[in-house]
Parts: structure tokens; sequence; C-alpha cells
């Protein structure tokens, strides 16, 4: 039950994030899709300029066995002068729950309960527009930090959206 609510909640935040951003941009306006990586689900970005967008991110850690949700800001600029190919960048939060079983501190002794996770992110990387077919490929670091519990990690990924 307490999964099934927090999958709803997030949803629900995804979903308010991008219905409450209007947009115009150059490429695409919404896309929907999957990442996969050491965090992976599902990824929805909007743009609310023709170089700025809000990225969410429902992801699951299967080292850590827990579900996060992430709000990104990301700018936007074109790459390599090739069209289509642009380089971003941006700053966001999370929040996590994780199952203490799996989640440990820096002497990777394991917490007994579940742990709550709230944190920073940053992301850096390059997306590929295929507009002979609606999507976008791409590639992403994203450093994040946990607080209270835990601390900085490195989170790399591919995507792939649908876009419309």
């Amino acid at each position: 039950m307490k999964i099934l609510l927090r999958i709803s909640f997030a949803l629900a935040l995804l979903l308010s994030v991008t219905v409450a951003a209007q947009a115009q941009s150059s490429g695409y306006t919404t896309g929907i899709g999957f990442r996969g990586g050491a965090a992976s689900g599902l990824t929805i970005k909007h743009f609310i300029k023709s170089d700025a967008a809000i990225e969410g991110i429902l992801s699951t850690s299967f080292k850590y066995r827990g579900t996060v949700i992430t709000v990104l800001y990301e700018k936007h600029a074109p790459a390599f002068n090739a069209k289509g190919l642009q380089w971003y960048y941006g700053i966001g939060g999370h929040v996590g729950f994780y199952d203490g079983r799996y989640y440990y501190h820096r002497g990777h002794e394991h917490y007994d309960d579940d742990v709550f996770g709230l944190g920073v992110d940053g992301v850096l990387g390059l997306e590929y527009y295929i507009r002979d077919i609606p999507f976008t490929i791409g590639a992403d670091i994203k450093p994040y930090i946990n607080i209270p519990r835990g601390g900085g990690y490195w989170d790399s990924a591919l995507h792939v959206r649908y876009v419309f």
C-alpha cells in the first residue's frame, strides 16, 4: 500500500509540473520516455521557453531498493553546429524513499528502518532530436547529494523519449 501511495504521489507531482508549464520551443514541446542507468525509470521533459525545460524523473535504484522523484530545471544550447543536437545543464532536487536493509552509510552499516532522502541534483547531458521519427535519444551525468542521510553520488544514464 505504501508503494502505491508513493507512486501515485510521484505521478501527480510530475503531471502537475508538466501541466503548469506552457512552452514554445524550437524543436519540441514535451517528451515522455524511459531513462536507463544506475537509477532507471520514467522521464518527462517539458519546455517552458525555447531554451529552458523542466524535467521530472520517477526512478528506482536497484542497488538501494528505493523510489526517487526528481525535478530539474534545464538550460539548452546547440551542440557542435549539428541540427537537432543540444547540450543541456541544470539543477534541481529530489525526494527518495529507500529500504533501509539495502541503503547504507559511509561505514557500509545498513539502516534498520526505511530511509527518507531529500537532496540537491545537478545534470549535464547531450540530446539528439530525430525529427523523422518523433524521438529524442540522449545521455547525461546527474550528480546528487542526499540530505540528511547519505552522501554524494554520481548517476549516469541513457534516455529515449517520444516527443510531441
